[in-house]
């Protein structure tokens, strides 16, 4: 997976996790920070990735 694949999904995870923790529902709050967190972590894999040059 390249960089830029990488920073979209964390984007859109980051963005569904933040939406997530606006809910009423405990469980669904904790499943939104998870998946925030999920986003981080592919944003931080896209950066490695573009500093490695592995955009492939």
């Amino acid at each position: 997976m390249g960089e830029l694949s990488d920073k979209v999904k964390g984007n859109t995870n980051e963005a569904i996790g933040k939406a997530k923790q606006q809910s009423g529902n405990p469980e669904t709050r904790n499943e939104g920070r998870k998946q925030e967190v999920k986003g981080e972590g592919q944003q931080v894999k896209g950066k490695v990735e573009g500093a490695l040059g592995n955009d492939v």
